[in-house]
């Protein structure tokens, strides 16, 4: 922790002033947006079709939807779309990075928040008071660093055994039930739900810092994450669908785990179909071969995705994502959704 912190605290006041508030989908209907975007071009077309594919998952009722998140968008305004899409049945699984679901999600939860500031910030001064930038977004260190204990307090009342990521974002859930200062967070209302939310990089995050402090004060007694058990139950999700659709918010590991599940289904001489829906939106460019930016047709010839209802959108995803998941929202097919159980996978 820096030694000057105390010393610029009227500063560090001064940049942390701006909440970050986060878009609610429900409170405008985009599906006049979406159907106009239909007769344009370019990035508007894409998300169109990328809005329509997503109501046909919604619409088949043997697809199980698995949603994926990597990036920041949840610090930058989307907390409460991924709440929705769970709350009102339009996703069944979600598979995550650690940052998303704990340094972001998690994190407000506690009673903190995300703060607008400016890209153009100098770094060097946000860095002696203590605060953390992401990009044009702030988070103060400081409570970054109480989530991280709060993480280590949650790890200390655990049998001490191995979990998945799964099991352990579930106790975090149940934590929040109880102690929660902001509700209808992610992982309270997948909780609430029954949705389970994985995170293949779960260390990678708030929770690893808090695991390594469980561990180093518990080093004979201590909990360990399974990231390898936690592939076979997403991949047993999988095996157990009719069928399967991706809704991905960027790329990463979430978007490389879900899809290998098709593969890992193969090799324990499982028959299984490739996703048969996957909308991906996405900054990251195709030319550098990074598996984050491999196009949907691309994962089609590792035998991932089907290239039958598939949409690559080039674009920031906070700008279009809202447009997605109010129209889906307002055209109400998730009504008629039955809830997925996958408990029985879980035992």
């Amino acid at each position: 922790m820096s030694e000057n912190k105390n010393l610029t605290h009227n500063s560090k006041k001064s940049f942390l002033q701006n909440p970050v508030e986060h878009i609610d989908i429900t409170s405008f209907d985009a599906r006049k947006i979406i159907s106009s975007m239909e007769k344009m071009s370019f990035v508007s077309r894409e998300t169109a079709n990328a809005a329509n594919i997503f109501n046909e998952m919604i619409q088949d009722k043997d697809c199980t939807i698995f949603l994926t998140l990597a990036g920041s968008t949840s610090a930058a305004g989307c907390m409460n779309i991924y709440k929705d899409l769970v709350k009102y049945n339009m996703v069944d699984a979600i598979i995550a990075t650690g940052a998303s679901i704990v340094d972001m999600d998690f994190f407000e939860a506690l009673g903190f928040k995300h703060y607008q500031g400016s890209q153009f910030q100098d770094d060097t001064e946000l860095r002696k008071n203590y605060i953390d930038r992401i990009y044009d977004t702030y988070i103060d260190e400081e409570e970054l660093q109480e989530c991280d204990q709060k993480i280590c307090e949650i790890a200390d009342t655990l049998d001490p055994r191995s979990y998945t990521s799964r099991e352990f974002i579930y106790e975090m859930g149940k934590y929040l039930k109880k102690n929660s200062k902001k509700k209808d967070s992610l992982i309270e209302t997948a909780y609430d739900n029954n949705v389970p939310i994985f995170c293949p990089a779960f260390t990678d995050s708030s929770a690893g810092f808090g695991l390594v402090t469980h561990q180093e004060n518990n080093p004979k007694n201590h909990i360990t994450i399974d990231s390898i058990r936690e592939l076979r139950e997403l991949t047993e999700i999988k095996i157990q669908s009719k069928g399967s659709g991706l809704f991905m918010i960027g790329g990463g590991v979430p978007k490389n785990f879900v899809q290998d599940t098709v593969i890992c289904a193969e090799l324990l001489g499982k028959e299984v179909e490739m996703h048969k829906y996957a909308v991906q939106i996405t900054v990251a460019d195709s030319r550098d071969g990074a598996c984050s930016s491999s196009t949907l047709k691309e994962a089609s010839s590792w035998g991932k995705v089907d290239i039958a209802k598939e949409q690559m959108v080039f674009a920031e995803a906070t700008s279009v994502l809202p447009l997605i998941a109010s129209d889906a929202y307002h055209k109400g097919d998730w009504k008629n959704r039955m809830r997925k159980n996958f408990s029985k996978i879980f035992k």
